[in-house]
């Protein structure tokens, strides 16, 4: 049986509930990053235009919309495009 969901998808949305639940511990999007992605990844200057921090803010934003109910459209079924 196949999974219902890709594994990138998977992952993305792992990492989506993991950021809304920084988020909502009142945690900085550099802090969600760093335990995310690692501090190593985190740069010390530049952070404010970095791509983790753009793509951290999404993680959250996807997060925060799962917790508001964009969780039902994982269950409901695809439409085939016929």
């Amino acid at each position: 049986m196949r999974p219902l969901l890709p594994p990138q998808r998977r992952q993305r949305l792992t990492l989506a509930l993991r950021a809304v639940n920084g988020h909502m511990e009142g945690h900085s999007y550099r802090d969600i990053a760093e335990g995310l992605f690692g501090e190593h990844q985190i740069p010390d200057r530049g952070w404010k235009t970095h791509d983790l921090r753009n793509r951290t803010i999404r993680l959250v934003q996807g997060g925060l919309a799962l917790v508001r109910g964009g969780y039902r459209t994982l269950l409901r079924p695809k439409r085939r495009q016929d």
